[in-house]
């Protein structure tokens, strides 16, 4: 009669692929979800998908991926006994009983770990990758086995090691470390054999009883050494080098295997407390600020004189970026993170010409078409994706290089997933609480410390609470209303689900009410200045922006008029009468009659003076001012030489001479070769159409539920054809009316394959293959994109990839 431990016993799993036969389909999509890595491509069976799992990268990635505690339950696995019952493991992890199975389970539920709770096993790679070794200590700080610190070691010295432990001696060297180890494990006799050791040896221990274990002593070791090496209480590892072995520290422990045990994670509360709509308000205000810098940015960059150079090596030099912050009027850091924001959003490229410099994009236009909320979700959405960090500029790569803004060397994988963690702990906190840096980021090392590495995942969270703000996606340092549905759809796509395209809607709707409405006013003042209460309509800006001279920013934005300020409008276009209907039609105030006077005044004297390029020459119906500046000595450097009373040659370029007679206080304008003023408009500046960058992959995308599916039933049918597991009942297929594969038109047939796809039924496709061989399948579609429809194909059980341009037709099986 066969008792139940034996019958559990039997059918306890043997390998890794029996567990993985016994889990349900959907424990397998749980896997295959958690690694995705397991399906490049789609496993044979499940022992080659077991196989898969045990490879040194994927179990890499996989440990990257667990919280602290789970990782620490896989260390005291490590240094356990093979297999290790599930008491003796809490016992290593005292403190943590009651999130044990939790850890335990999320470590099967990813194939780390494996068998009953009588036989835990960690897959041998994961077993090599924590094992403390002399070249790498255990992250629990204990060293090599008693058998793996012996090896070597003389018979006769074991004996001796024995008899000086007050031990009885043995014929070989199993029993005597046997003996050893049962005396390492026996609380009372190992409390007896220390208290005889000395004062000094019993410091010793101290200090390697929770790591580092290896310790260096002289060639001739002292007493206290001695003493503890004649009862192996330590072990030589190497010339003048000893070991604690792990059954000793684990005694001298009380049998803990890591000094602080963090079943659970450390709260990121309390913050500081802010209402909801104090945080939506801040926040807003914050958008408009991003959305003026990105702006005035781009309009910067957006002439020929303000477009920066690539630098040969790629990005931006370090000049045009302190030019470029100046011009912002922020510091270097924050101007490099508009710069990164605007390049990842596919506003802002290089124009690949000769002489290849950074410019707006087409899109840029399309983009400042929108209303404000709708440009806030597009650069919020592109910096949640973004795997380029702005904060790296300035700092060096591995070669010691400095790394630039819009260069190579700032994209880090882990950064959007860093960047929404960091989110989302903001957002698990009660509506306007603000974190404190430390506390998000203490937990985000709780939650995966091995992701990205400690000093760069510091790095991350403190950065993306700054750009939170900056991008006012943050209020006051509490996450906004508005922010949230974006969180949401990031967080959908990165789970292999489709994204919720509600997402930015939704964020685009809350937005839309706490920015204030556009003015189409501003107030005129007699100081030759304009005063805009708010933000103004695009348009309006535009023009005052070209007509005078930003002086100062925020709630309310004042703008100066000067003579350069005129003449610049007038240079792009402008008539007076133009600009004096202007400033009357959007001034809630008179027009000052300063500002009337300098607008005529400027208009008068200006394109008196013509600049052509025959050399390039100044041409002038007032033959009296002509001659004044012939003989103005500050001028001497231009070569001016009289040809005629209304022409002077000079021997500088078309630019340089505008830019000189301009600095001497004339106002001469451009002429081309057909004696028309040349207009310069300083937004006609564009790359050709350019894509926005795509963030460098961390690893293999999240599979969305269909592939799950279809990987799953591909996986079964392998292994049932490979012998693993018996047969499941098929799905029956109708048999083909007529006896003829379907034909459709194109059009159609991608409409049925993408329902089909949508709703994970069956279609019965016709199909030629690349020997021109028409037949049939029954598939289901789980992903049709790029002229490829993927599927389960039930005829040859698994999962395959057909060109689009190959499938004559399609048709829902059941027709």
């Amino acid at each position: 009669m066969t008792t139940e431990p034996e019958a559990r016993r039997r059918a306890a799993p043997r390998t890794l692929a029996d567990e993985l036969r016994s889990r349900p389909d959907d424990a397998l999509a749980a896997l295959l979800r958690a690694r995705p890595d397991l399906l490049s491509p789609v496993p044979g069976d499940l022992s080659q998908l077991a196989t898969r799992a045990g490879a040194r990268t994927s179990v890499l990635r996989a440990l990257e991926r667990l919280d602290r505690f789970a990782l620490q339950t896989a260390e005291a696995l490590a240094v356990a006994p093979d297999p290790c019952p599930y008491g003796e493991l809490a016992a290593l992890l005292p403190g943590g009983e009651d999130e044990l199975p939790r850890a335990l389970g999320l470590l099967r539920e990813r194939a780390v770990v494996w068998g009953g709770d009588d036989r835990l096993r960690l897959v041998r790679t994961a077993r090599e990758l924590l094992a403390p070794s002399a070249s790498r200590p255990s992250p629990t700080g204990l060293g090599p086995s008693l058998a793996e610190a012996t090896a070597g070691m003389s018979p006769g010295r074991l004996q001796e090691i024995l008899t000086a432990a007050g031990l009885p001696t043995t014929h070989d060297p199993v029993s005597a470390l046997e003996s050893l180890a049962s005396l390492f494990g026996d609380r009372e006799r190992m409390d007896a054999l220390l208290g005889e050791a000395p004062e000094e040896a019993r410091a010793m221990l101290a200090k390697l009883m929770w790591g580092p274990p290896y310790g260096e002593v002289s060639e001739v070791p002292s007493p206290p050494v001695r003493w503890l090496l004649d009862r192996a209480l330590l072990l030589p590892a190497a010339p003048r080098t000893v070991v604690l072995p792990r059954e000793v520290a684990l005694r001298l422990r009380g049998g803990r295997a890591h000094r602080r045990p963090e079943p659970l994670p450390p709260p990121v509360g309390p913050g500081r407390a802010r209402t909801p709509a104090v945080a939506d308000s801040a926040g807003a205000g914050q958008v408009m600020a991003a959305l003026a810098a990105v702006e005035e940015l781009l309009g910067l960059w957006s002439t020929e004189a303000g477009a920066p150079p690539v630098l040969r090596a790629g990005g931006l030099g370090v000049r045009d970026l302190k030019r470029t912050a100046v011009a912002l009027d922020v510091s270097e850091p924050v101007a490099a993170f508009w710069i990164e924001l605007a390049y990842a959003a596919g506003l802002l490229a290089s124009d690949g010409e000769e002489g290849e410099r950074y410019a707006p994009t087409p899109a840029y236009d399309a983009w400042l078409e929108e209303p404000p909320e709708r440009r806030w979700t597009h650069l919020a959405r592109a910096w949640l994706a973004a795997t380029r960090l702005a904060g790296l500029v300035g700092g060096r790569d591995a070669r010691s290089r400095t790394l630039g803004a819009l260069g190579p060397g700032l994209d880090r994988g882990p950064a959007p997933e860093l960047r929404r963690r960091t989110l989302g702990l903001l957002a698990a906190e009660p509506a306007g609480t603000a974190p404190e840096a430390d506390a998000v980021a203490a937990r985000l090392d709780w939650e995966c410390p091995l992701r990205g590495g400690a000093e760069l995942r510091g790095r991350i969270v403190r950065w993306t609470l700054t750009e939170a703000e900056l991008l006012g996606v943050t209020g006051r340092g509490a996450l906004t209303s508005y922010a949230r549905p974006l969180l949401g759809e990031h967080a959908a796509g990165a789970e292999g689900t489709e994204p919720d395209t509600a997402g930015p809607e939704a964020a685009a709707s809350l937005l839309a009410p706490l920015l204030p409405e556009p003015l189409d006013h501003v107030l005129l003042q007699a100081d030759l200045t304009a005063v805009a209460p708010g933000p103004l309509h695009r348009h309006l800006a535009e023009t005052l922006n070209t007509l005078a001279d930003v002086e100062s920013k925020g709630g309310a934005t004042v703008y100066r008029f000067t003579p350069g300020s005129v003449r610049r409008a007038l240079d792009a276009g402008h008539g007076a009468g133009d600009l004096h209907s202007f400033l009357a039609a959007h001034s809630r105030t008179p027009v000052p009659q300063p500002l009337a006077y300098l607008i005529d005044d400027v208009a008068r004297r200006h394109g008196r003076l013509r600049v052509g390029t025959a050399g390039s020459y100044v041409r002038c119906d007032d033959d009296t001012l002509l001659a004044e500046i012939a003989a103005d000595r500050r001028a001497a450097s231009l070569g001016l030489r009289l040809l005629a009373p209304t022409v002077l040659a000079a021997q500088a370029d078309p630019a340089t001479l505008l830019e000189r007679l301009r600095a001497l206080g004339y106002a001469p304008a451009a002429e081309s070769a057909g004696g028309d003023v040349v207009v310069h408009r300083a937004d006609t500046l564009r790359t050709p159409p350019r894509t926005a960058p795509e963030p460098v992959p961390d690893g293999p995308p999240a599979p969305g539920a269909p592939l799950l599916a279809a990987a799953v039933r591909a996986i079964r049918s392998g292994d049932v054809a490979a012998g693993g597991a018996p047969p499941r009942p098929r799905r029956p297929v109708p048999a083909a009316p007529g006896g003829r594969p379907p034909r459709t038109p194109a059009a159609d047939t991608l409409a049925v394959l993408r329902a089909a796809a949508r709703r994970g039924t069956a279609v019965r496709i016709g199909h030629v293959d690349a020997d021109g061989t028409a037949g049939e399948r029954v598939v289901e579609p789980v992903r049709v994109e790029g002229g490829f429809v993927t599927a389960y194909d039930h005829t040859a059980e698994e999962v395959r990839t057909y060109p689009l341009h190959r499938i004559t037709g399609a048709a829902d099986a059941g027709e």
